[in-house]
Parts: C-alpha cells; structure tokens; sequence
C-alpha cells in the first residue's frame, strides 16, 4: 500500500536532492519481537516506533490523518486479538479494536476514500470492517459454514484482503492446510446483497484455487493485476504471484510467478510509481523486485520474524 508522509518526525522527508529512492519509507512488522519499526527502501535508517506488540501481523498507513494501524494477531483460542492504532512517530496508541471482538485479525486495508479499515480474521473465519471513527463494527463475509470459533478448519481461515473502492469489491485469500495445495482466492461486493448476511452472500466468486497457500494481497488497479505471497512447498510455493483481476476464473487462469525461494513469505506491498514492490518473509528477510520480478535482492535480513509491511511515500 502507498500512502504520502507529510507530518512525522520518525518518517521525515529528505533533502530535495535525494533520490525518489529516498522518499520512501518502509513500515514493518517484527512478529517475534513485537515491534513496529520503520526503514528507508534501501533498508538504512533503521528506527523502532512501537514495542510489545501482541503477535503483530498486518499494517496500513493513513498518512493524511498521521496514523499507522496494525493488527495483533494474540493466541487465538484466548480470542484476544486486536487493532491498534498510532501516530506516524508511534506516540498516542491506541486500541480500536479490542480483544474479543475479533479472534485472529491478520492483514489490513485502509480505504481513505471511504474511511474505513478491512481486515481478515484468520481463525475467526471473517472478513470484517470498522470505520476509522472507531465505530460499527461489522462482518462482510462469514466463511466459518457453521463451525464454532475459534475455527478448527484452515480451508475457512481468511488470512489476506485487499479492497478495489473503484469497482466496489473486496479479495481476500483462504490459506488452506500447510503444503496442502487447498488455498483459494475470492471476491465479492464491498457490499452485502440485499436480503442477504454475511454467511449465505450469492456474490461470492472462487478466482483461484488448487494454491500451495496464498497470504497477502496487494492490487494495481490502474493494471487490473492482482498480486499475492503463497506459502507452501515449492515450486509453486514460497512465492510472489501475479494475475489479471479481470481474467475467466472459470477456466482456472495460472497465475505468473514472479518470485521464488522465499522463506515463508507474508507481506507484500507496491510502489506502483516507483515500479518496485517488498516482500517480508518469517526469516526474517525484506527484499524488493521490479513490479515484473526482476532485480530482486534483499535490503534487510535477520530482522525476526517479519510479517506486514506498508510502504509510505512522502509529498
């Protein structure tokens, strides 16, 4: 996600001689230390903003409002994941979404347009949103066909989500067992059908399924493509994938990998403008490619266990 910094002293601007590499700014998530910390793209500059974090797994920055939200992921039989939110320096936190409210919230989407957050929530089986005022709280989508929660089936556990505003609909990955090549990518509308719920919605459509374990999103709606990071066993696992949006799912398009051998990937972010994305994986690795795959190389390494990642562009 690619958002503008113009009100931070932890993400500050360059000098007006600096590259368009330098504009950026990384915010990334560090699963076994708890930690929320920040880099330039060439991973320099290395500053931690916020500490003893609960399992945190997802972020998304709001850089108009100077905020950075990330979800906790917590232990899900205790139901005490949860949102929080901070300021761009990481001062003034705050909780959002509190425990019991969502089991497993794993990656985020922040749509300004519309003020709102969309997150999925693994064991809890949901896509869910909230208004960035903090209320109504609701469930889009409810994959869990009756079972209780915390889910005991991974084919139901909704793990990434990304939201196309301009056409009204949400994507979202179900990761399927580990290396069992059950993982599935859907779509919806923003929206419920009228008449409908969350657990029996008509417009849910299948666009992938057969992956190794498909995590994160990410869109390029200018492009219509969709890109995703797919745990698993290689060849088709361990990578970063790519796909047309717009694409006949009933002929079961393959998708283009872009990226291979990554160790356990998870995040994935895009600098569309800069033609480049980043890509986390639980070695603890960020590394960056062109938007086509090539040119990947690591800028951090044995950082922890790396999972969200937001990259944040200045004006």
């Amino acid at each position: 996600m690619t958002e503008n910094i113009t009100n931070s002293q932890t993400l500050k601007s360059r000098p007006e001689t600096s590259s368009r590499t330098e504009l950026g700014r990384l915010v990334i998530l560090d699963l076994s230390g708890g930690r929320v910390f920040t880099v330039n793209p060439d991973g320099s500059d290395k500053r931690v903003i916020v500490t003893d974090c609960h399992w945190p797994d997802g972020v998304a920055v709001d850089v108009e409002a100077g905020h950075i939200y990330w979800t906790n992921m917590g232990v899900p039989r205790q139901n005490d994941g949860s949102i929080e939110r901070a300021d761009l320096d990481g001062q003034n936190r705050k909780t959002i979404v509190p425990a019991g409210k969502t089991f497993t919230p794993k990656q985020l989407h922040l749509d300004k347009e519309n003020r709102k957050l969309y997150w999925s929530d693994r064991e809890g089986m949901r896509v869910m949103r909230l208004n960035l005022d903090d209320t109504k709280l609701e469930t889009l989508v409810d994959s869990s066909q009756g079972d209780s929660r915390p889910g005991p089936d991974a084919r139901k556990w909704c793990v990434g989500i990304a939201v196309d505003t301009d056409r009204g609909h949400i994507y979202w990955t179900q990761k399927g067992p580990d290396d069992a090549e059950q993982g599935r990518i859907f779509r919806a509308g923003i929206e419920i059908p009228k008449g409908e719920n969350e657990a029996n919605r008509s417009d849910i459509e299948v666009l992938f399924d057969g992956l190794p374990e498909p995590i994160d999103l990410e869109l390029d709606l200018d492009n219509r493509l969709i890109y995703w990071t797919d745990r698993g066993d290689p060849p088709r696992g361990n990578t970063v994938n790519r796909a047309s949006m717009d694409a006949d799912f009933k002929k079961r398009p393959a998708p283009e990998i872009l990226l291979t051998h990554l160790m356990e990937g998870i995040g994935i972010a895009l600098d569309l403008k800069g033609n480049r994305m980043f890509i986390t994986d639980l070695a603890g690795t960020v590394y960056t490619a062109r938007l086509d795959g090539t040119e990947k190389k690591p800028v951090l390494a044995a950082q922890g266990n790396i999972t969200g990642i937001a990259y944040a562009e200045i004006s």
